[in-house]
C-alpha cells in the first residue's frame, strides 16, 4: 500500500527542499503517467452515464446499483441518497439521481467486508500507512472493534461491553465539558435529536460538527441580517427566478442534481451568472441523462449566460461593486431600487448606501480582480431581472470575511426587494446529506436559550447554558488536556480538520476515542489511548426494531423535511442504527436518565412526537412527513417577518477587506476532485478538470508559473505561512496551469488540509480558512514535465 501523504507535510520554519520524488496521495496507488487534457465535453451526459456503468461493475453491484436508482430520492418509501442535500423533485421525476449520489451509494453498498479477519492481519500501525481509498476500500465493517494497546490490534468486543467502556470514561471525567460530541451531515434527524439531548443531559454543549467547517459563516450572516440561520429560496423559486446568481460552487460535482435547474432556467430565458476563480463544469453546458431524447441526440443545454472569474475571496468587492452600480443608477432611475421594500422593511439603508458611493472603482477592480466593465455586466443583469436568487457555498463561507460577504449577499438581494417573493432570496448550497437537518434538530455549540428552555420542558433535563466548543476549538482543547474523550458520529474528523498533523495530535492525547463509522478511516487509526470503532447501518439499509421497520427523516438544503427508508438487508448482523447506538451510549452514561431511551428505539416516531414539542416547525411532525413529498419548515424571513433586534432585515456597512495576496505570495483553495465526495476518494481523476492519474498537484495560473521558473507538469515545493507565521510544506507535488486569475491556485483535500494551520480561522466564523491558504511555490530540487 502507498503512505499516507499526511506523514509528508512538515512544520517548521525552515521546510526542507523536496528530494525531487512525487508525492503520493491518498488516492488508490497507480503506476500510470499523470496527464491533463481539457475537458470540452458538457457536465453529466454519457461521460456520468459511463462513469456509472464503471462504479456499478467495479463494486460488482449490476442488481442492487440499478435497484437503489429507482429508489433513491422518491416519495413513498424510497431512501434519501447520502451524497448531496439537493432538494428532490417536486413533479414526480423517477431518476432524481446523479452520478455521485450513485457512486456514494455503491460505495456503501460494496459486498467487500472489513471484519475480525482484517484488524487480525494488520496493526493499526500498518494500517496507518495505507492511504485513505485503501482503507475505505476494504468494505464495510461488519462488528465492533475496540484497541488493544498491547498488540496494536483492534480485536472484537461485544456492544455490551463497548457502551460499558464509553459509559464508565464519561462517567469518571470531573466536568461533562472534557467530552465533545461530533457529527457529520450524515446523521438523520431523529438520531441528531437524541444526540444533542444525551449531550445535554450529561451537561455539555460541546456539539462540533461539519458545519463548522462549511458553512458556520452562512448561518451566522443569515442570523443577523435575517432573524433565521437558512436562506429562504426553495427549489420552486429556482423555477421562476429571471436571474440566477451562482457564487464559489462547483456544482457538477458537489451537487450535480442542480444541473438541472440550471439547464430548465436558461431554456426558459433566466440570465445565469456564474461567480468563482474556476470556470468549472457546470457553468457551461450539459446534457440532463434523465433527458432521454437530448441524451440519443447529443443535445447540450448551456447552463450559463455569464462567467465571472473572481479573485480567491474577492466575491464581496463584485457584490459591493454591484450595489454600487444599481445606486447609482437610482439616480436617473426610480425604479432601480425599491424603495417600499427598503422602507418598510429593512434598517441601515442610508449607512450603507453611503459606504457604496464612497468606495472607488479602482479598489473594487483590484479587490475583485475583475474590470469595472465586468462588475457592470452583472449589475445591469441584476436590475434588469424583476426576480433574483443568489445561491453560494464553501467558495464564499471559508474565508476570513466570509461572513460579511454572505451578509453583502444579502444587502444587494434588499436594494431591489429580492426577498419573500416567488423567485427570490438567499439560497445557500448546503454541503451533504443532513447537514442542515442536524442542525435545525440541536447540533449546536451555541444553543440560544429559547432552544435550551423548551428542551428542558419537554424532556425533563436541565441542559447547560454556557456555550460549548466547536471543531477549532475541540482541537485545541484536546491539545490543552481539557477534552479527554471524543466520540465521532460519522465523517472522518482526522482528515476533514485542518492543520492535520495537530488534529491527529489532539486526538493521541485523548483517553478514549470513539467513532461511528460504516467503512474504516484514517481516524479510527488516529486514536486516544482507549479506542473504539462501532459500526452502524448506512441510509440504505433496513432498520429492524422491536415494533417494525423504521424510518428516518432528512432536511435538504432548502428546508425540506422528508422520510428516508432503507431498502437492503444490513452489510452484517452485528450492525446498530445510529439512534440505537446513541440511546445505548446514553443509558450507560446515564444510567438514572429519566429520558425514555429503549422506548424511542423501539419505534422512532415516539422520538418524531417529542421532536414535535421541543422544535419549532416540527408540529405534527409524524402525519406531515408522511405526506408525498413531506412538508417545509416555516420560514419567518420567507413571509417578511424578520427574528431580529429590530424586527426589519438589516443593511450592514463592512470595511471591504483587502484579498490581494503580498509579494510572490498565492491564495490557495482547497476542494474536492470530481472522483471525490468529503474525504472519501474514489479514484485519482478529475474528469471535469482534465486530469488524470493525479491528486498531489496545484493548479496554477500560466503567468504565475513562468514567474516562478515553473514548467507544466514538474514537481514544486509548496509553503504555507500560518496567521501565527509557522510555516507548513508539502513537498513532490507537481503544477499544472489552469485558467484562473493571477494569485490564485487550487489543490485538494484532504491532503492539502496539512497546509492550514492551527491559527487559520476565521474570526468572524471560526471557520477553517480553506479558501484563503498563503502559499509560495517553488521549483522542486528535480522533476521535468510529465502532464
Amino acid at each position: 500500500m502507498a503512505t499516507s501523504d499526511t506523514d509528508k507535510a512538515v512544520t517548521e520554519n525552515e521546510p526542507p527542499r523536496s528530494t525531487g520524488a512525487p508525492a503520493g496521495g491518498e488516492g488508490p496507488p497507480t503506476e500510470k503517467q499523470p496527464s491533463q487534457r481539457a475537458y470540452h465535453h458538457p457536465a453529466a451526459g454519457w461521460g456520468a452515464a459511463k462513469s456509472v456503468t464503471r462504479v456499478l461493475m467495479r463494486e460488482r453491484e449490476l442488481i442492487d446499483g440499478p435497484r437503489a436508482i429507482f429508489k433513491m430520492n422518491h416519495e413513498g418509501g424510497g431512501f434519501d441518497c447520502p451524497g448531496c442535500a439537493w432538494p428532490d423533485d417536486t413533479k414526480g421525476l423517477k431518476l432524481d439521481i446523479c452520478e455521485n449520489g450513485i457512486k456514494h451509494v455503491t460505495w456503501e453498498m460494496t459486498p467487500k467486508r472489513a471484519g475480525r479477519e482484517l484488524f487480525a492481519a494488520h496493526s493499526v500501525s500498518e494500517l496507518a500507512t495505507w492511504t485513505d481509498f485503501a482503507l475505505e476500500d476494504q468494505g464495510r465493517l461488519t462488528e465492533p472493534m475496540v484497541y488493544n494497546e498491547d498488540t496494536d490490534h483492534y480485536e472484537p468486543v461485544t456492544w455490551k461491553a463497548a457502551f460499558e467502556l464509553i459509559g464508565s470514561e464519561l462517567r469518571a471525567l470531573d466536568d461533562p465539558n472534557k467530552a465533545a460530541f461530533y457529527t457529520s451531515g450524515r446523521l438523520g434527524n431523529e438520531a441528531t435529536f437524541l444526540y444533542q439531548l444525551m449531550a445535554r443531559e450529561y451537561g455539555t454543549n460541546n456539539l462540533p460538527d461539519c458545519s463548522n467547517m462549511c458553512h458556520e459563516a452562512s448561518g451566522r450572516a443569515l442570523q443577523a441580517s435575517l432573524g433565521t440561520g437558512k436562506g429562504t429560496a426553495d427549489l420552486a423559486d429556482w423555477e421562476s427566478a429571471d436571474a440566477l446568481f451562482i457564487m464559489g460552487v462547483n456544482a457538477a460535482s458537489n451537487a450535480p442534481r442542480m444541473l438541472t435547474a440550471l439547464a430548465e432556467a436558461y431554456r426558459r430565458g433566466a440570465q445565469i451568472v456564474h461567480v468563482n476563480p474556476l470556470i468549472e463544469a457546470a457553468a457551461t453546458r450539459t446534457i440532463v441523462p434523465h433527458e432521454f431524447v437530448d441524451m440519443a441526440l447529443f443535445k447540450s443545454t448551456r447552463t450559463s449566460t455569464l462567467n465571472l472569474q473572481v479573485r480567491a475571496g474577492g466575491d464581496m468587492a463584485l457584490l459591493r461593486g454591484m450595489a454600487k452600480a444599481v445606486i447609482d443608477e437610482s439616480t436617473s432611475n426610480p425604479k432601480a431600487l425599491d424603495r417600499e421594500f427598503i422602507d418598510r422593511h429593512t434598517q441601515g439603508f442610508e449607512e450603507y448606501r453611503a459606504l457604496c458611493e464612497a468606495t472607488p472603482w479602482q479598489e473594487l477592480e483590484r479587490q475583485s480582480g475583475l474590470t469595472r466593465a465586468d462588475i457592470l455586466k452583472a449589475a445591469e443583469v441584476y436590475s434588469r431581472a424583476d426576480r433574483t436568487l443568489i445561491s453560494w457555498c464553501l467558495g464564499v463561507s471559508q474565508h476570513e470575511h466570509g461572513v460579511d460577504t454572505v451578509r453583502e449577499i444579502v444587502n444587494l438581494l434588499l436594494l431591489r426587494g429580492n426577498l419573500g417573493r416567488e423567485g427570490t432570496g438567499p439560497s445557500p448550497v448546503r454541503g451533504h446529506s443532513n447537514v442542515q437537518g442536524n442542525r435545525t434538530c440541536g447540533i449546536d455549540h451555541r444553543p440560544t436559550p429559547e432552544f435550551l428552555d423548551r428542551l428542558a420542558d419537554v424532556c425533563g433535563i436541565d441542559p447547560p447554558r454556557a456555550h460549548g466548543l466547536d471543531t477549532v476549538g475541540v482541537v485545541e482543547g484536546m491539545h490543552r488536556g481539557t477534552v479527554k474523550v471524543f466520540v465521532g458520529m460519522g465523517g472522518n474528523f482526522a482528515m476533514a480538520a485542518p492543520d492535520t498533523m495537530y488534529t491527529a495530535e489532539g486526538l493521541r492525547r485523548c483517553e478514549l476515542t470513539v467513532h461511528v463509522s460504516t467503512k474504516l478511516n484514517r481516524s479510527h487509526l488516529i486514536h486516544g489511548r482507549k479506542a473504539l470503532i462501532l459500526p452502524c447501518l448506512g441510509r440504505t439499509e433496513k432498520d429492524h426494531q422491536r415494533r417494525g421497520l423504521q424510518s428516518t427523516s432528512v432536511e435538504d438544503s432548502m428546508s425540506m423535511v422528508h422520510l428516508s427508508l432503507g431498502m437492503k438487508r444490513p452489510a452484517s448482523p452485528h450492525l446498530l442504527s445510529e439512534p440505537a447506538i446513541i440511546a445505548s451510549m446514553a443509558r450507560a452514561t446515564l444510567p438514572d436518565s429519566a429520558v425514555p431511551w429503549e422506548q424511542y428505539i423501539e419505534d422512532y416516531d415516539r422520538i418524531r412526537d417529542t421532536m414535535a414539542q421541543a422544535l419549532d416547525g416540527f408540529e405534527d411532525f409524524n402525519r406531515r412527513v408522511r405526506l408525498p413529498l413531506g412538508f417545509r419548515i416555516k420560514q419567518p424571513a420567507r413571509e417578511l417577518v424578520f427574528l431580529t433586534p429590530s424586527g426589519r432585515a438589516e443593511f450592514s456597512a463592512a470595511v471591504l477587506p483587502d484579498v490581494v495576496p503580498q509579494d510572490d505570495m498565492l491564495v490557495l483553495q482547497t476542494m474536492r476532485s470530481h472522483d471525490q465526495w468529503n474525504t472519501t476518494i474514489y479514484s485519482d481523476d478529475d474528469r471535469y478538470r482534465g486530469i488524470k492519474n493525479l491528486r498531489t498537484l496545484i493548479l496554477m495560473n500560466r503567468a504565475d508559473m513562468r514567474s516562478r521558473g515553473i514548467t507544466p507538469g514538474s514537481l514544486v515545493d509548496i509553503t504555507a505561512t500560518s496567521k501565527d507565521g509557522s510555516k507548513r510544506s508539502l513537498t513532490g507535488y507537481r503544477a499544472l496551469s489552469y485558467d484562473m486569475p493571477r494569485g490564485c491556485a487550487a489543490g485538494y483535500m484532504p491532503e492539502m488540509n496539512a497546509l492550514i494551520g492551527a491559527a487559520d480561522y476565521s474570526t468572524q466564523s471560526a471557520q477553517p480558512l480553506m479558501k484563503n491558504v498563503k502559499v509560495r511555490v517553488a521549483p522542486g530540487d528535480s522533476g521535468t514535465s510529465s502532464a
